[in-house]
């Protein structure tokens, strides 16, 4: 049947699985340190020392050691410093105009018997600059396998640089000097050039010039200010002329009665309507009052005062009357008035306009003169002011720290080189360590073999454990086989399959022993157990009792031997043993007979268990052969040995026989490396020897293979029975 695949990814291992592969392979992993920390000190050892010294100097912008003018500012470039002044100045220490200076001056090319393009290669190299954090300061550090030729060379590199620096700086400072001055007299003509043209425009119309800072004054001013005085007089008439108009529009509208009570209200001179207005009302009122009181209209109270009221009526039309005449009359007058005012207010208007043009074309050539001649002075300053700078000592490179000879080299690093040795080789050996383990598919856990196999783990035998038949006493390495002994009883579906054939893959996995050890353990638990030497390849079970092995198998499959004369009583009780007897030519051939079968089912009759042992199932086809003839076929595997995909084709091989697998033994289990592996052996620690206070089983087995019979019965205390 397929073998389903994993149900997990083989890569994805917990903490516990990393642990485990570095216990595993931990002398690959110290290997493989040893030997990267050996050639890290080997190439740390030969790698040739070299010395450090170095120059401590101040580097300052050009111009800030002095300002000639207070409040001049330096416009040049020279006196700012930017964000990549020391990264400039770094390329200025290491360019070609400043090395070759230290090559001629310490003559390097000679000394060293290489031509200037070399040499100044080497210094380039050897050369380092640095900017102490937070300072204005570099350091320049020279490393060389000569100490004083380092110290000779990282001073050279400051006293060239400082030369260097000064030259430059002058012969930029000379260039801008020079710019300088023709930028000067070019100002110069520029500010005589807009004299002239002040001049001229001061004399064309008539302008009063008093100065650079002081006021202007026109010789036409007072025009300018009639023109002001026209428009004011012009909005004052008109707005009297409105009102005018809108008076006399209101005294043509209204009634007899609405109008004597407006025209009352109107401030007017000889405005008689205003005065005899409130007393016609008085009149009117008292009228009024002594019609209330009874008299009649014809008393002559009433007809006084009736009359007297008329002749106010009568005055009063007449004066709204004269007072309409007098409006309009004003509004006549008014509205000439207007007129001259209106005409007056346009010709002073454009007087003034055209004195504002004026005006302004001197406002703008005296701004124009008054900014160049303004400019010229600043730029006489600042050539005054470079003139003396360039006069001054400005030193803008300082020396604090002369270089001295190296005491210790400062290359190789030995601790560091010797950490970093033994950092890379432990990383290297768990690199190679899991790569392996990567790279591994053998098996490894239980796990590993019921999910390939897809059969159950009989039992775990751990590593190097002997015969037991010929230890003394009693030791908990039985316990292993006992666990095997009790899992194949309890794994087998019929009680009578007794016959059990123990294959491997290869050879060395542990498969004779194995069987040995578990014939033993069986027959310690009473069950008459027969061992059939079925390697005829290499048989190896006569080498665990001493037991020469010239007559057996072979002898009784190939003549007419009896049973009994092929099967050996060992030291051991109930335990028996059928040689291989002599090698054969066809060992496949002598097994798949028939004889072979009616032996198998002879002994299965005789003996309660029978444990045939067969080559390697991978190598031959014996095996195949015992497996189809056998009841069951029990598998050996070796802890990691085998790939997992030559383990399936163990199980194929016994499967496309017809042969049934009960399990697997693995074997040779390194439990102290393999910790996962000590909840299968806890019984080492466990396990007391109490079978040493039980006596031996009342069996009533014969010495003879004819006497073994199935009913006799099984051993006492906690083992099992096998039927």
């Amino acid at each position: 049947m397929p073998t389903p695949p994993p149900q997990q990814s083989e890569t994805a291992l917990h903490a516990f699985d990393y642990w485990q592969v570095i216990k595993n392979r931990y002398g690959l992993i110290l290997l493989t340190l040893l030997l990267v920390f050996m050639t890290a000190s080997v190439i740390t050892y030969v790698m040739p020392k070299k010395y450090e010294s170095y120059a401590k100097i101040e580097v300052k912008p050009r111009g800030t050691l002095i300002t000639v003018f207070k409040g001049m500012e330096d416009t040049s470039g020279f006196g700012r410093s930017t964000v990549n002044f020391f990264n400039t100045e770094f390329e200025k220490i290491k360019s070609r105009n400043s090395l070759m200076k230290v090559i001629d001056n310490l003559d390097l090319a000679n000394n060293w018997s290489l031509d200037r393009e070399t040499v100044f290669n080497i210094l380039t190299s050897i050369v380092r600059t640095d900017n102490i954090r937070g300072t204005d300061l570099i350091t320049i550090s020279v490393r060389h396998s000569d100490k004083d030729e380092a110290r000779d060379i990282a001073a050279e590199v400051a006293r060239a640089y400082k030369e260097y620096r000064s030259e430059t700086e002058n012969k930029e400072g000379d260039l801008a000097l020079l710019e300088l001055k023709k930028a000067v007299r070019a100002q110069e003509d520029i500010v005589e050039e807009r004299r002239k043209v002040l001049a001229n425009i001061v004399r064309a119309k008539g302008i009063i010039y008093y100065g650079q800072d002081s006021y202007y004054r026109n010789a036409n001013t007072e025009d300018d200010n009639g023109a002001k005085s026209a428009q004011e007089t012009f909005t004052q008439l008109e707005t009297e002329k409105m009102q005018l108009e809108s008076m006399i529009q209101s005294l043509l509208k209204y009634s007899s009665d609405q109008l004597m009570v407006y025209a009352s209200g109107l401030a007017l001179p000889d405005n008689v309507v205003q005065t005899l207005y409130p007393k016609y009302l008085e009149q009117k009122t008292q009228f009024q009052g002594l019609k209330r009181q009874g008299l009649g209209l014809q008393h002559p109270t009433m007809l006084a005062n009736a009359q007297m009221i008329e002749s106010m009526k009568k005055q009063l039309d007449e004066g709204v009357v004269s007072l309409r005449d007098t409006l309009q009359a004003k509004l006549e007058l008014a509205e000439a008035r207007f007129k001259r005012a209106q005409a007056n207010k346009n010709d002073k208007r454009g007087e003034a306009i055209k004195h504002g043009l004026d005006a302004q074309d001197y406002v703008d050539a005296k701004r124009t003169f008054e900014s160049e001649q303004e400019m010229l002075q600043q730029m006489k300053l600042k050539l005054i002011g470079e003139e003396i700078s360039g006069k001054m000592p400005n030193d803008s490179i300082v020396v604090h720290d002369e270089p001295v000879s190296a005491q210790s080299p400062v290359s190789p690093n030995v601790t560091l080189n010797l950490i970093l040795g033994a950092v890379i080789g432990l990383i290297c050996g768990l690199g190679i360590a899991f790569f392996l383990e990567y790279l591994d598919t053998s098996v490894k856990t239980l796990e590993d073999v019921e999910r390939y196999l897809q059969v159950p783990v009989l039992a775990v035998i751990p590593k190097d454990i002997g015969i037991l038949h010929k230890q003394s006493g009693m030791s908990p390495d039985s316990e292993a086989y006992r666990i095997l002994r009790t899992n194949i009883e309890f794994n087998r579906k019929n009680p009578e399959d007794n016959a059990i054939t123990v294959v491997s893959g290869g050879a060395g996995e542990g498969k004779s022993t194995t069987l040995v050890n578990l014939a033993y353990v069986c027959a310690q638990g009473g069950y008459t157990t027969l061992m059939i030497d079925a390697d005829l390849r290499r048989p190896r079970l006569h080498t665990f009792f001493d037991i020469n092995n010239s007559v057996g198998l072979t002898n009784y499959l190939t003549t007419e031997l009896m049973l009994e004369d092929v099967i050996l009583q060992t030291p051991v009780d109930n335990l028996y043993f059928m040689p291989s007897g002599i090698l054969p030519a066809d060992a496949a051939g002598i097994l798949n007979s028939r004889r072979m079968s009616e032996l198998i089912q002879d002994v299965k009759q005789r003996f309660d268990l029978v444990l045939v042992d067969s080559p390697p199932i991978l190598g031959v086809s014996d095996a195949s052969v015992l497996a189809s003839e056998v009841d069951l076929t029990m598998i050996v595997v070796q802890h990691r040995k085998l790939p997992r995909n030559m383990l399936q084709r163990v199980k194929q091989a016994v499967e496309n026989v017809g042969g049934t697998i009960i399990g697997v033994v693995l074997n040779n289990v390194d439990v102290r490396s393999d910790s996962q592996y000590q909840y299968y052996t806890s019984y080492y620690t466990y396990y007391a020897p109490a079978e040493s206070q039980i006596g031996p089983p009342a069996l009533g087995a014969s010495p003879k293979p004819q006497a073994a019979s199935k009913s006799q019965p099984t051993a006492q205390g906690n083992d099992t029975e096998l039927y």
